[in-house]
């Protein structure tokens, strides 16, 4: 405040003035009247007075420039000079003196904040008709509920969920993603609103749930705490339909899975198919949802990380999200299924160890890629065995300092080869723009036969597999394929499955992590939900 009255050139005698508390956007703009004076204020001017030259009984030289101040320049300047600052900080603003409190009442500053912090493109001159200010729109709108923007994972027990809540013209908008229809992994994600905030009069913003298919009723958004929050539905009668349960599940089906049940041949699918109907029903009318943010990218990652669809044999499409740490990468189920529940590494790869697949009609034997995988899987064991005697034999020393973390050999990552040998260091396909040819073992059962053909490189890997309830998981060996930039697979040896998975096309704002770090405890809570 001692450099805002400096520039202002106002001190005692100008009415300067300073607020002990501070006041959100809208309350602070709308104030009408002057703050009374305190004896901090008093000690503030008088420093602000001081530092200007004012007082310490010094003055000003006859070569020192006359002092300009901001309350001198016209009132259209000092509108483009607010509109430019961000709009947290126009309270402050607001609180030095009259006039500038008056001129932060101009809506083309606040059209302006509202366009450049949140992306609201929409003709904000048309709410002068129902009443409502830009200020309002701001305030009581997108600033009340920025927290709530970005991406989330509703608690849905096993199966998870991804929620897009953006800023979409006048209104805020929950948008859950879904996959497509499985098997079709390369189609683009389906869509549909959950809830919607917006601004319908003055006096503060309207939240209306959009389950059902009777239209927006009445909800309630609650934020929880910074990275968590929930909603509920205060008309759950709108989710029901005419026809009682079973109507409700016919239309579940089809927007689920793109068919009605006859279609559904086999028993533990449709099993599978209903008991998530079942489950997921009871969360209609209150959802908490917790904050997920985009794995960060590093130069020197094999591939862009981000959020890819998946298939699952016969839990469908799932939505997992890529991530690189070092020299492993991970793939975090985002939603999930009873086997295992969203939150979970379904697969991590190891990417100190290639492998070098056969030639095209050698990979068809089953036996033969089986062979080469666990050879890599009993290499990776003794190569761990050996790292942990080496840090208790430093351990044992004497004299010695702690056990530091092994550091990655600068030779080339082991390769296997078809012959059973390891392979010279070649220069791997993605950096030399070759493929090979790929083709799934006879007896690999996929959900999608419209895979690549060709790859660019494979690697060892482990994936997660448990009984219904997650019991008994355990991680088996397999092989991730790398295609292209936006698809990999996975070959899970001991089910002698094939899991296909095709990047999210999609643009998200407000979903980066902040740091590495916050990332990396995001995992871990999400995981932790569910261990």
């Amino acid at each position: 405040m001692a450099v805002c009255a400096r520039l202002c050139g106002v001190g005692p005698s100008r009415g300067c003035r300073r607020r002990q508390q501070r006041r959100g956007p809208a309350e602070t703009a709308a104030a009408d009247s002057e703050p009374d004076t305190d004896p901090e204020e008093e000690r503030i001017e008088a420093g602000a007075a001081a530092l200007s030259g004012a007082g310490g009984g010094r003055s000003a030289g006859p070569s020192s420039p006359p002092r300009c101040s901001l309350l001198e320049l016209p009132p259209e300047l000092l509108v483009e000079i607010f509109a430019s600052l961000p709009g947290t900080d126009l309270p402050s603003l607001a609180q030095v003196c009259t006039k500038f409190r008056r001129i932060l009442h101009t809506d083309t500053i606040w059209r302006r904040r509202c366009r450049e912090e949140y992306g609201v493109c929409e003709n904000l001159r048309k709410l002068e008709i129902t009443g409502v200010s830009c200020r309002d729109v701001y305030a009581k709108l997108l600033h009340r509920y920025r927290h709530i923007l970005g991406l989330w994972q509703p608690d849905i027990g096993p199966y998870g969920g991804l929620l897009n809540v953006v800023v979409d013209g006048l209104f805020i908008i929950g948008w859950m993603y879904l996959p497509p229809h499985d098997p079709h992994v390369d189609d683009p994600m389906r869509f549909k609103p959950l809830f919607r905030i917006h601004l319908m009069e003055r006096k503060s913003a309207t939240v209306e749930c959009m389950y059902g298919h009777r239209g927006p009723h009445n909800g309630h958004v609650q934020i929880v705490k910074k990275d968590e929050f929930s909603t509920k539905c205060n008309q759950t009668d709108h989710h029901r339909m005419s026809g009682g349960r079973q109507e409700e599940f016919r239309t579940w089906l089809r927007e689920e899975w793109g068919r009605t049940l006859e279609d559904i041949f086999h028993e533990h699918m449709q099993e599978l198919i209903l008991m998530k109907f079942i489950y997921t029903s009871q969360y209609d009318n209150c959802l908490t949802y917790r904050r997920i943010y985009l794995p960060p990218s590093r130069p020197d990652d094999l591939i862009r990380p981000g959020l890819f669809k998946g298939t699952y044999g016969s839990h469908g499409l799932e939505i997992v999200m890529l991530s690189f740490h070092g020299k492993r990468a991970r793939g975090t189920k985002i939603t999930g299924d009873p086997n295992i529940p969203a939150g979970q590494q379904t697969v991590e790869i190891d990417l100190r160890h290639r492998i070098q697949l056969p030639d095209a009609e050698s990979l068809r034997d089953f036996n033969e890629l089986s062979r080469i995988v666990l050879e890599v899987r009993e290499q990776v064991r003794q190569e761990q065995e050996q790292e942990q005697e080496g840090g208790a034999q430093d351990a044992e020393g004497l004299g010695r300092q702690s056990p530091q973390p092994c550091e990655e050999p600068p030779a080339e990552p082991a390769q296997a080869s078809g012959d059973g040998g390891a392979a010279a260091a070649a220069e791997p396909p993605a950096q030399s723009g070759q493929g090979q040819p790929f083709v799934l073992p006879v007896g690999v059962s996929s959900r999608n036969e419209d895979y690549p053909r060709t790859c660019r490189m494979c690697f060892y890997g482990t994936g997660l597999i448990a009984g219904h309830g997650f019991t008994s998981p355990e991680r088996t060996p397999g092989v991730f394929v790398l295609f292209d930039e936006d698809r990999f697979g996975f070959i899970w040896l001991e089910l002698k499955s094939f899991s296909l998975y095709s990047r999210v096309q999609a643009a998200f704002r407000n979903a980066d992590a902040p740091s590495p770090q916050a990332f990396e405890e995001m995992l871990k809570n999400i995981q932790s939900l569910t261990s």
